[in-house]
């Protein structure tokens, strides 16, 4: 573990996934204590998407903005809002300097499988219809997310290949989950993990599958054929049950034809960046953002 990180360890206690009530109190308390950031150079707007049901969202927009990344927040899809995101939604829009859209989607248990995904989706279409109001190019619009969030945007790019649907120039998946069913070495091992393990992980896909079997779009990695799909930025890291999941993923899409760039982050675990006085945590948020301003150049 980096020296930096396990003195925050006890901040992170192993809740249980299985009483999403008090996981999103204690979510929203996290978030509540990570430092705000600076949007004294950002417009921040929120707007209701036309969906069934609508969509909340808020858009993040620098000036001289270099495309959009339609964004989805973690929380193992049973926790997360667009307030428990804004910490990361706006050092995001600063650092890759591009307009971000974080999307409010419906969580499970309630709203299990395909809400969330349908949302995010609904979201994708009418950004790119819109995208004039927004001074947003069309050709510039990106999918990305945190775990579960990362899951969603991996989902969307692979419906929208198969349906014809917005052109997404890029994928920027941090820590996702891609695959419920937990075969990797780090997902039957890493039982101890601070913040999210291999059975809080396990009790997510529950929730957000609701008993009915998983298709790509809920877990990408189940997609037999990755070619055609946009290409990715996946971070993952040491101490995360994602983690092996994560690194199969990027060699599949490398070996479908679509480039990618891949990093593993040593010594991190998962949600670990928002210990934001640590040089690994800074250096982390800095390479989305960098990594996401290049997928988005012309």
């Amino acid at each position: 573990m980096d020296p930096e990180l396990e003195a925050f360890i006890p901040l992170f206690p192993k809740a249980d996934l299985r009483d999403p009530v008090t996981s999103r109190t204690y979510l929203a308390g996290l978030a509540a204590a990570v430092p705000t950031p600076d949007i004294a150079d950002l417009t921040v707007e929120d707007h209701t998407v036309p969906a069934d049901p609508d969509v909340p969202v808020r858009v993040y927009r620098p000036r001289d903005a270099q495309g959009a990344v339609v964004w989805l927040h973690g929380g193992g899809f049973v926790m997360g809002n667009l307030d428990t995101e804004h910490p990361w939604a706006a050092r995001l829009a600063d650092a890759a300097g591009a307009t971000v859209i974080s999307v409010g989607y419906r969580l499970a248990p309630e709203h299990p499988f395909p809400a969330a995904h349908d949302d995010a989706y609904a979201v994708l279409t009418w950004i790119a219809a819109h995208a004039a109001d927004f001074g947003v190019d069309p050709a510039r619009i990106a999918v990305g997310g945190h775990s579960a969030g990362g899951s969603l945007a991996a989902g969307m790019a692979l419906r929208s290949r198969d349906e014809q649907g917005p052109p997404i120039c890029f994928q920027l998946l941090n820590q996702p989950g891609l695959d419920d069913r937990m075969t990797t070495w780090s997902a039957r091992h890493l039982t101890d993990t601070p913040w999210m393990n291999s059975g809080k992980v396990a009790a997510s896909w529950r929730h957000y599958l609701g008993g009915a079997p998983a298709t790509p779009y809920a877990a990408p990695n189940r997609a037999t054929d990755l070619s055609g799909l946009p290409p990715a930025y996946i971070a993952s890291a040491e101490f995360c049950p994602n983690r092996d999941e994560n690194i199969e993923y990027a060699l599949r899409l490398l070996q479908a034809g679509v480039s990618v760039e891949l990093h593993q982050w040593a010594g991190t675990f998962h949600g670990s960046q928002a210990i934001l006085s640590a040089d690994v945590s800074q250096r982390q948020i800095a390479e989305l953002g960098g990594a996401l301003r290049r997928g988005l150049a012309p």
